[in-house]
């Protein structure tokens, strides 16, 4: 049965991208800033961790279900056969510094998909995954590559430094962030630099905030709660305040008792106007396109973070939108910025750390996780 959107999927094309002359610059400049990040937080930690998204709060690992009865427009690229896929998920929050969970910023979800087949993006030939990598909010904090290199060098300035001041200043920004919230608004400012609520990040909803090819057609993607145990969790508070790791404990203690299920839903581009490709910190209207289910992701009780675990996906998995098939290749400058980078930062960590990192072909890859 056709899907009714009206207006209706603008068809997926080249010309929908359009790259900055100096955007070669750009990436050297932002590559250059991540290292800088990746050698200070080496120094410090004298552990290779990500440049961004170095703090892990669950390492986990599950399965992804497609239904046998998409419309055709929603069975694109990995929706488009039915069945079930393994596929591990990395629950993480932004900093790219090992920080006291007291200093509350955006949140991370990335998901590996395991087993898929389809034609490579480039430097991916011979693998069999398909990588989401998600924040919990709509829309990225900068509307191109060039903007995040900037803005990124503020943030290096300030890693692994005063820690004591960013708690004091988190706090500060967590109560400008609820008055803001008060009035029906957010600020995406005031949740980067540590306003985020103190809320548990399993009920948050993850965005991919910048676009992709979706098949015949062009979409954002999120996942959200679904199951009743993770939507009684949305705005939940988490204490953090004296518990360091509070996030991952709270992780810890929720799947060591129950699983969860989540909602995989696509937005379609239908409007160039409000739908900017190239402009990533502009979320795209609910109300002009909404976010419709496509898949299931389903997770069962099991340990969501250990030495093993940290070993096995911490350290040995890279997750990147570069990894997997052509029908989802990752759309505008920010996620053709992250194409390159990704790839020197991963080769970064597996070079101090002693390990091999590498796509697996199937769960057992993984090891005893």
């Amino acid at each position: 049965m056709p899907l009714s959107l009206r207006p209706a999927p603008i068809r997926y094309d080249d010309s929908l991208e359009h790259v900055a002359d100096d955007e070669a610059e750009t990436i050297e400049d932002l590559i250059e800033t991540l290292t800088g990040i990746n050698r200070t937080t080496l120094e410090h930690e004298k552990h290779a961790y990500r440049s961004v998204h170095a703090k892990s709060h669950g390492l986990l690992t599950g399965e992804l279900i497609v239904p046998d009865d998409l419309p055709r427009e929603l069975a694109q690229g990995i929706f488009a056969t039915p069945g079930r896929w393994p596929l591990a998920m990395r629950l993480s929050t932004v900093p790219g510094d090992i920080l006291d969970d007291s200093v509350s910023t955006p949140r991370g979800m990335a998901v590996k998909i395991i087993g898929v087949e389809g034609e490579r993006l480039p430097g991916g030939e011979g693998d069999v995954t398909q990588d989401f990598v998600l924040v919990n909010g709509p829309a990225f904090k900068a509307a191109t590559a060039k903007k995040f290199a900037s803005s990124l060098k503020l943030v290096a300035a300030t890693t692994d430094r005063a820690e004591g001041a960013k708690k004091a200043l988190s706090a500060v920004l967590r109560g400008a962030e609820r008055v803001v919230e008060a009035f029906g608004g957010k600020s995406s400012t005031l949740l980067a630099l540590g306003g985020q609520p103190e809320t548990h990040p399993l009920g948050d909803t993850y965005y991919t905030q910048v676009p992709m090819r979706f098949g015949d057609y062009v979409v954002k993607l999120c996942i959200a709660p679904r199951s009743p145990n993770l939507t009684r969790l949305t705005d939940a508070h988490v204490e953090v305040n004296g518990r360091p790791d509070g996030l991952r404990d709270a992780v810890r203690d929720h799947f060591a008792a129950q699983g969860g299920e989540w909602d995989v839903r696509v937005q379609f581009y239908t409007d160039p106007e409000t739908m900017p490709i190239e402009d990533a910190s502009v979320p795209w209207p609910e109300e002009k396109s909404p976010y419709i289910d496509v898949a299931r992701i389903v997770l069962e009780p099991q340990p969501s973070w250990n030495a093993v675990r940290r070993k096995a996906i911490d350290d040995g998995l890279s997750f990147s939108p570069w990894h997997g098939i052509a029908a989802h290749r990752p759309l505008g400058s920010v996620m053709r910025a992250r194409r390159v980078a990704y790839q020197v930062m991963a080769k970064f960590r597996a070079h101090h750390n002693g390990l091999q990192i590498m796509e697996p072909r199937n769960l057992d890859d993984l090891g005893p996780v």
